[in-house]
């Protein structure tokens, strides 16, 4: 009996890793879905601007977003924020911390079509502020179509307003696109999977407390290489 009883023991013990390993996969795919998309979405001619993109914080994507059927066009997605380095964001990119966005109806009304997003944070209030807990956009945070094209410009109204500017991609269609009402917050339970220990989004972004896990090096890498510097106004980071 008690040999039948330490057998099954280890089998439960063995069966535990196989139980948590498809949540910390999820997140795995996740991550590098994220540095895919971001990938594809910099290569269309007409995409994010650069001068954008090297004022910009932090970036969000949320590969794969989906409406939710419950009449009111509300949506569900999760993704990766990646920050610059530092305390002033000026140094190389980091690791990322994971991110959910829920709301309302935010023009996502393509059915069951899933909907990339990426966001730019376009200033460090704005980027600490999500770090800290669940912000509205367009009530907490002021948000905005991002422009897009190699002609836009950083200098318009919308862009010096705006702490985010917000693009989407859906059935090859890309554009800036408008998430205000919708709410963005740390996903501190997908942290735990990608790190394998509690750590808050501060501790990851600020604190540069993990390095960058290999789901997440196609993602870093890639902005290192595309927006090596960050070229905001040196007094607006302080």
């Amino acid at each position: 009996m008690k040999r039948v009883i330490s057998m099954l023991m280890a089998v439960a013990l063995t069966a535990v890793p196989m139980l948590a390993a498809p949540d910390s996969d999820k997140e795995t795919d996740r991550l590098e879905n994220a540095g895919s998309v971001l990938g594809e979405i910099l290569n269309i001619p007409d995409n994010i601007p650069q001068d954008l993109l090297d004022k910009a914080e932090c970036v969000v994507i949320f590969p794969s977003v989906l409406k939710l059927a419950f009449g009111f066009g509300g949506s569900y997605g999760r993704g990766a924020m990646v920050c610059r380095s530092g305390e002033h964001f000026t140094g190389p990119w980091g690791a990322p911390s994971m991110t959910a966005l829920e709301g309302g109806s935010f023009g996502l009304q393509l059915g069951g079509q899933a909907t990339d997003f990426v966001l730019l944070i376009m200033n460090p209030r704005g980027a600490k502020a999500i770090l800290n807990s669940k912000v509205k956009l367009g009530a907490d945070m002021a948000a905005a179509a991002g422009p897009k094209g190699r002609d836009a410009s950083a200098n318009t109204d919308v862009t010096l307003r705006a702490e985010i500017l917000s693009y989407s991609r859906s059935r090859g269609l890309f554009a800036g696109i408008s998430l205000e009402g919708s709410t963005l917050r740390p996903d501190n339970d997908a942290n735990e999977k990608v790190y394998g220990k509690k750590l808050t989004a501060e501790e990851i972004i600020l604190k540069g407390a993990v390095p960058v896990p290999p789901s997440a090096q196609k993602l870093v890498s890639l902005l290192d290489k595309k927006s090596p510097k960050n070229l905001s106004d040196p007094e607006s980071l302080k």
